[in-house]
This record gives structure tokens, C-alpha cells and sequence, in this order.
């Protein structure tokens, strides 16, 4: 063996990097191998835009957001729907981190520097019962420097022990196996990759140059999930509850994020479940410039713009923007189509898109007030989404319903779409601004968006009739199926143990994040509450790295 030491992390994303800081607080002699270069610390959570769900916060307060533990389990059961014998540890994980988030998470992430803009935003409201799926209240805390703002107080801890000798950062480091001794992990082995030079997120060589092997006490695999790996997202799409998959999809990660780690895990006797739980968008757009393969970005949408099926038609009541993804996505599947439309107004779009992601958001990643109140409170929509409404290929303006149209089909390469049926559909809609109430749940649920001060300042434009010129030009989106999130992973108990077929803890193998399910094995059962995926990460790591270190 070249290298002996206390502990290995497979990974250096958001949760490896927790993993790794925790152990090396705790004393301990840790190597991290990262598949990757050097600029790919902090992984998936580096792209985000910095979400976090927090429960019964002081920005929760000061927005008079009433939240509780109580409530907020209610939200996440209500959405897991929890209903396999293998979801006894998932569920345990999914009440272990409310509790977390509704206690000790924030005051932990404020002493170590975090922040979060003051907004509180209201994500995934779910499909319109109070038991059912969707958060009750706004819960998402958008991180101040969005995901290199969550990534850089782990970061910190981890150079600071790499500076004094207690860590090590093994960059092009691909790991095929897990070293196994009498039933224990005991390392890892597998291949050194040829350095390339690649930009953060672009394909990078997969040549090698050289081999490896590393002896550990303990390993702690945090290699994220499958959502780059298109053939593997499509192995294990749930057929019989959402449709056959699209035969089109966007990523919304990586390439690199492939799920190879997943088979060595198996290899080494790691049980994998819940493989058919995953979080793909309806909202995706082709990123006009971008870094990685079929690179797609998230609209974050607010409740106004009017959604269409390929044919033209309007999605039913359930299928709001913002409301139930997977529903959405269930919808869209069934018409046999793998795309649909957004139409609306400049006005909706200047009050009412946000694009996922760090590099879509310059100004809050910047951590300048200036540059956000220059960006959010100036003439138009925020620079990047004007930037995708020029050149992005999914997007069509016009100044009236017939050239918005004829946009359309252009850009889809067919006739589907009926002027005449559009029209009546949109102007049926219109009518129902004339009045404060309405049978039209989209306005209902406009309204009552608008009862909340953040979506009322930040996110909800005014009601007002989209074939009014004077609220134009018209503006048509076609939106894509976007890969991003596994729900199910390695099976592990709260303390991120990895169990075999019986359930047994391995000795000496750990997961956190999201090759875990972010949680237990897949914390959040069929569905998100977004702002999840990242504070999953965090405490899967923090609980890995935590009990490793007493182990080791």
C-alpha cells in the first residue's frame, strides 16, 4: 500500500468536504481521492443556487412566516410518501434532519460564516392537500454567494487541515474497487486519470496514467448520483409510475456525475435501493453557452406564466409552475411528448424567472448589494435570463399571438399548435383578471402568492391580461426534460453506515449525500422540498464523518 491513513473520502463535493473537515477536527489522518481536477472542489453544491431548507429561521420570522418541526415533517411525510419495507432508515434520516434543520443547522452554518439573502423563497408547493405533498410555508434560504457560499466554510476547514498536514487532496483519482479484509473495507484502489486542464464541469479525460491503492480504517463514498449518465437514468426510470422517459432529456449536472461508484460499493457487498426515486425538471432550457454535454438550466419560475402541453393545450390545475415537479413531469410524459411551453409577458418575465444556478445569479454569488439591487431593481429581467431571451434556442418573441406562434412551430418543427385554440385559452384566462376571485385555480393561486411579501415584491408580477399589448412583447418557452437529483442510493443508517442485503452495517464503509440518497438510503422518498438536496449533503456528512471518527 502507498498511503495508510485514518480515513478515505471518495469525493470532493459538497458532502465529502463535510465528511473530511469533521474528521479531521476530530483528529484524524484523512485522504480525499476525487476523480476530478483540482478546480472541481465542492462538486454539484459549486453549481447550485445555494438553497437551503431551514425551518422556524429568524429570516422565516422576519418575513412573518410561521413554521414549525411539526409542520415541517408533516410537509416531508406528507411528500415521501413513504410505503417500502426499506424506508424504515430512510424515514429515520428524513426525521433526523427536520430535526436538524429546525434546530442546530443554521446557528452551525452562522458560526462557521453563512449567510442568506433575506428573501425567503416559497419552492415546491406541492399538489394542493395539507397532508399531501408541498411545503406549507416559504423554506427556502438562498445561501448569501449562493453554492460556492455553502461549499466555502467546508472548503476552509478542509484546506486549513491540509495545510497543517492532517488531509490530503488526491485530485485524478478514479477509484474502481474497495479493498475488503475478513468482510471490512479497508481502502480503496483504482486509477490515476491524466491531467487535462478542463474547465470546472467540462468532460475531462477519462486516460490513465497509473494505478493506485490506499489502506484507511474507514471509507466514506460521497461521489454523487447518476443524473450525467442519461443511459443509467433511463435503466432505472420508474416506467409504471411516471411513463416511459423522455426520449430527449438535458443535464443538469456534469458528465462525471455517472454513478460508477454506486456498482463498486455493490461489488464490495453495499446494498442499493429505491433506484427508481429520482428529481428531474420539466423547466429545463439548452444553456446557450455551455460548459458540459447537452448542458441544460432550471427556470425557477413564479405562478404566472401559462404552461402548455406540446399540442397546445393547458396543463391541468395541478400542474402550476412551482407547484409539483413530478406531477408536472408525469403530466408531459403522458401526452407522448417529451417537451411543453411556457407563454407569458415581458412583464411576467422581468418580475417572475430566475435561472438555477451560481453562474446564472452573478450578482447574489457575488455577495455585492450593489450588484444585486442593480440587477433586481433595474429596467428588465435580471442580465442572464435577457441573455437566454436573445440567444437562447428555446425562447420566441413576438408582438402578437399569430408571429408567437408561427415562432413555435418553427422551433418544434411541426404544426401542432392551434392558433385559434390558443387564443381561446389564453383570452379565458384574461377575463378572469377582471375580478379579485376566480374559478381559475392559476389565479387563485396568484393571488394568494401575492399575500406573501416575498413572492409579492420578488417573484409575482401584477395580474394582469397576457394579449394586452400593452403588457408585451409575447414571449413562448419550450421547456425539456432536465436530469438533476437520485433520491435512492446506498442503503445507510443515520450515522451513514453502509448496510448489505440484511440490513447488517458494513465494517469500516460509510456514504453521505447523494450516492446515499442524501440520507439513509433515499431521505426523500418520491418527493423534494427543495433547498434539501444540499442541507442533505451537509448532514449525511456531518453524521458520516462524525461517527467514522470514533471508529477509527
Amino acid at each position: 500500500m502507498a498511503t495508510t491513513v485514518d480515513a478515505i473520502v471518495v469525493g470532493a463535493g459538497l458532502a465529502g468536504l463535510v465528511a473530511a473537515a469533521e474528521l479531521a477536527d476530530a483528529g484524524r489522518q484523512v485522504l480525499i481521492v476525487e476523480q476530478e481536477g483540482a478546480n472541481s472542489v465542492g462538486g454539484q453544491a459549486h453549481w447550485s443556487l445555494g438553497g437551503l431548507f431551514l425551518v422556524d429561521s429568524p429570516e422565516q420570522r422576519r418575513m412573518r412566516i410561521r413554521d414549525s418541526a411539526e409542520l415541517a415533517l408533516q410537509d416531508w411525510l406528507g411528500s415521501a410518501a413513504f410505503d417500502r419495507p426499506v424506508d424504515y432508515w430512510p424515514r429515520r434520516a428524513a426525521e433526523a434532519f427536520v430535526d436538524f434543520a429546525a434546530g442546530e443547522m443554521r446557528p452551525w452554518l452562522a458560526a462557521q460564516g453563512m449567510r442568506w439573502f433575506p428573501v425567503v423563497g416559497w419552492a415546491e408547493r406541492g399538489g394542493g392537500l395539507a397532508h399531501g405533498h408541498g411545503n406549507s410555508v416559504p423554506r427556502f434560504h438562498i445561501t448569501w454567494g449562493t453554492g460556492p457560499g455553502v461549499v466555502a466554510p467546508f472548503e476552509r476547514r478542509v484546506r486549513a487541515h491540509e495545510a497543517e498536514g492532517r488531509l490530503r487532496l488526491a485530485f485524478r483519482h478514479r477509484v474502481s474497487r474497495l479493498l475488503t479484509t475478513a468482510g471490512r473495507v479497508t481502502g480503496v484502489a483504482g486509477e490515476v486519470l491524466a491531467d487535462d486542464g478542463v474547465a470546472r464541469g467540462e468532460r475531462s479525460s477519462r486516460d490513465v496514467v497509473d494505478t493506485f491503492e490506499y489502506a484507511a480504517g474507514a471509507v466514506i463514498v460521497t461521489s454523487g448520483g447518476i443524473g450525467g449518465n442519461h443511459e443509467l437514468v433511463r435503466r432505472h426510470w420508474p416506467v409504471e409510475r411516471l411513463g416511459a422517459p423522455p426520449r430527449h432529456m438535458l443535464s443538469g449536472v456534469p458528465h462525471h456525475v455517472d454513478g460508477r461508484m454506486l456498482e463498486v460499493a455493490r461489488a464490495a457487498g453495499a446494498e442499493v435501493i429505491n433506484g427508481d426515486r429520482m428529481w428531474h425538471y420539466t423547466e429545463g432550457i439548452a444553456n446557450w453557452n455551455p460548459i458540459w454535454p447537452a448542458h441544460g438550466i432550471r427556470i425557477i419560475p413564479g405562478p404566472s406564466s401559462l404552461w402548455f402541453d406540446a399540442d397546445g393545450a393547458r396543463l391541468p390545475a395541478h400542474c402550476l409552475p412551482g407547484f409539483d415537479t413530478l406531477a408536472t413531469l408525469k403530466h408531459i410524459l403522458a401526452t407522448g411528448h417529451d417537451y411543453s411551453w411556457f407563454v407569458l409577458t415581458q412583464k411576467i418575465i422581468e418580475k417572475e424567472f430566475a435561472l438555477s444556478g451560481s453562474e446564472q445569479n452573478p450578482d447574489m454569488t457575488s455577495q455585492r448589494w450593489s450588484e444585486v439591487l442593480k440587477s433586481r431593481l433595474s429596467k428588465g429581467a435580471p442580465a442572464p435570463v435577457e441573455a437566454f431571451k436573445r440567444h437562447g434556442e428555446d425562447f420566441v418573441v413576438a408582438d402578437n399571438l399569430d408571429e408567437l406562434v408561427a415562432g413555435m412551430s418553427r422551433l418544434a418543427g411541426n404544426d401542432r399548435i392551434d392558433r385559434d385554440a390558443l387564443a381561446r385559452q389564453i383570452a379565458a384566462r384574461d377575463r378572469e383578471i377582471d375580478h379579485p376571485y376566480s374559478k381559475d385555480a392559476q389565479i387563485t393561486a396568484i393571488h394568494g402568492a401575492r399575500r406573501y411579501i416575498g413572492d409579492r415584491l420578488f417573484r409575482t408580477a401584477t395580474p394582469h391580461k397576457l394579449l394586452d399589448p400593452a403588457n408585451g412583447p409575447l414571449i413562448a418557452v419550450r421547456l425539456h426534460i432536465l436530469t438533476r437529483k437520485t433520491l435512492g442510493g446506498l442503503h445507510t443508517n443515520v450515522d451513514g453506515q453502509v448496510l448489505d442485503a440484511h440490513m447488517t452495517a458494513i465494517p469500516g464503509l460509510y456514504a453521505a449525500g447523494e450516492v446515499a440518497g442524501f440520507g439513509g438510503g433515499g431521505h426523500h422518498g418520491y418527493n423534494a422540498l427543495e433547498g434539501s438536496f444540499l442541507g442533505g449533503c451537509i448532514f449525511s456528512g456531518r453524521c458520516a464523518g462524525r461517527h467514522a471518527a470514533g471508529q477509527v
